[in-house]
């Protein structure tokens, strides 16, 4: 054989190797993403969710890739994006913020793992049998939010000490709105306060419901942890300045951006747990051995500048107590 033909022999090989090579490499798994909101206000969550995987041994675009379906809170889109994602097929679904994604996924599969994040009771919602033996296709984390309100009521009361009636912003077309509002009606109740609903299911329903909370003589309002208002948090910090209205959120985002108040778990160590778990079943976990998480830490953040902005005065147990201040 010729030099020049062997040369050009050993450079068609160099090139068809590393071809034939990739082609027998096993292709990476995919993550199914199934959330009922939009990325707005996700970013913190999201990089939560990769530190979870990564301690998993999973780096997005390296070993693992994610389809990503968004609901942009339109509920009812939420069964068919589940029957994409099994169609696709993914290896496993995260199904986060709320219960409403996950029983999507559990409606269109019961073979595919699937790792949910919400601060409802899963148990309470069906999504699992048990919080220690989850039981089937599904376990997650929780935040236990709902759990929080008469906790979040009597921080209110403090702050607010001379209130006679509250509000509630709940999005109408939100599945959970129903078992929401009926979680309020004891707890406030208890403090012998007055319950004032107040609703919207667009950005453009915001100000009217603000508006509305500040002609009802209700002293504070509590915001839900829906997609549209996590989405909207400038605006609603905003409108709560603007028509004087103290607000206690669920996550302490809302504080940061300028929000009154918040008592709650952590949305993104709750992410990150999806993370870590949906890359534990990845290498193999079953979704049945992997007990649901629960939080076992709550904090509570005040946003001083806007108490001052808003005239009111934290007492001392609140200043001494809070997990954050924000001056």
């Amino acid at each position: 054989m010729k030099r020049r033909e062997f040369i050009t022999l050993l450079g068609g090989a160099a090139v068809a190797w590393p071809l034939t090579a990739r082609a027998q490499q096993p292709a990476m798994p995919v993550i199914g993403w199934l959330d009922s909101g939009s990325p707005a206000g996700m970013t913190a969550n999201l990089a939560a969710f990769d530190k979870g995987l990564g301690e998993a041994g999973y780096i997005e675009g390296q070993n693992v890739t994610i389809e990503f379906r968004w609901a942009h809170g339109k509920y009812d889109q939420l069964p068919a994006m589940a029957a994409e994602l099994v169609r696709r097929p993914v290896a496993v679904i995260a199904a986060t913020r709320g219960p409403a994604p996950t029983r999507a996924a559990k409606a269109a599969t019961s073979m595919i793992p699937i790792v949910f994040q919400t601060g409802t009771d899963p148990v309470k919602d069906g999504l699992v049998a048990s919080l220690n033996r989850p039981g089937a296709n599904v376990t997650g984390a929780s935040r236990l939010s709902t759990d929080l309100i008469p906790k979040r009521l009597g921080l209110m009361a403090e702050i607010v000490p001379k209130m006679t009636a509250i509000a509630m912003l709940v999005n109408p077309t939100s599945p959970q709105t129903e078992a929401q509002m009926q979680e309020m009606q004891e707890p406030v109740r208890s403090l012998g306060l007055r319950l004032f609903i107040v609703k919207a299911s667009t950005e453009g329903e915001l100000k009217t419901a603000f508006a509305s909370v500040a002609q009802s003589g209700a002293g504070a309002l509590m915001i839900t942890n829906e997609q549209l208002f996590i989405a909207r948090r400038e605006q609603i910090v905003a409108l709560a300045l603007q028509f004087a209205v103290p607000v206690i959120f669920g996550e302490r985002e809302s504080v940061v951006a300028g929000g009154l108040m918040s008592y709650a778990a952590s949305f993104t160590d709750s992410f990150r747990q999806v993370g870590l778990y949906v890359g534990r079943i990845l290498k193999g976990a079953k979704p049945a051995d992997l007990p649901v998480q629960q939080p076992i830490k709550f904090e509570l953040v005040i946003n001083l500048k806007t108490a001052k902005a808003l005239g009111l005065t934290v007492p001392a147990t609140l200043l001494t107590s809070a997990d954050e201040l924000i001056e």
